[in-house]
């Protein structure tokens, strides 16, 4: 009886993921739209949507923890909350200053986010399958993170690879879902 209990959390647990990985990768296709809108011809718009970023992280990183069981342990997903509002404020700050400062704080965040990403992933992986896709858009976004950092002073080719990162996290969010419906299906 208790495995069936498990087994009946991890399928609820799959179907709730999944709804949220479909969300963000709607979230992300039309924050590329804006940002590639915007990026060139209003810089205030711009500038709203990078910040706009690491903020949904952290609402979308809440819903994650809400999908979860009660005995799974929660602290990566707290922990990237924190650092997503610490982000928030510190890209908000950053632009005052100017773009390369933004995007440094950006990339420390894209490389600390993309690790935690990375370990849930892997602590994910035995119980609900179908999260390739998260351990390799967690490694990524750490790489993406350096590479902000390296751009940052050559600020419109750094805000254009935004929504790159985007783009390509909206992909492995995809997949993630279509993985965890085969998983949900074959239960």
């Amino acid at each position: 009886m208790k495995s069936s209990n498990r087994s009946d959390k991890a399928i609820q647990t799959a179907k709730s993921l999944r709804t949220l990985y479909f969300v963000r990768t709607a979230f992300s296709v039309v924050w590329i739209t804006l940002l590639s809108t915007f990026v060139k011809t209003n810089s205030t718009i711009a500038q709203i949507l990078f910040i706009i970023y690491p903020a949904w992280d952290v609402f979308a990183t809440w819903l994650d923890i809400k999908a979860n069981p009660p005995y799974t342990s929660k602290t990566p997903q707290y922990i990237n909350i924190a650092i997503g509002i610490l982000t928030t404020f510190g890209v908000t700050l950053a632009l005052q200053k100017g773009v390369p400062e933004a995007l440094m704080v950006f990339g420390a965040w894209a490389f600390i986010a993309g690790l935690i990403q990375l370990v849930l992933g892997l602590r994910r992986r035995k119980e609900l399958g179908g999260q390739w896709p998260m351990i390799i858009s967690g490694g990524q976004s750490m790489l993406a993170g350096v590479s902000f950092v390296l751009l940052a002073h050559s600020p419109t080719m750094g805000i254009n690879s935004l929504a790159g990162y985007s783009a390509f996290g909206a992909f492995y969010f995809l997949l993630s879902a279509i993985r965890l419906t085969k998983t949900i299906k074959a239960a």
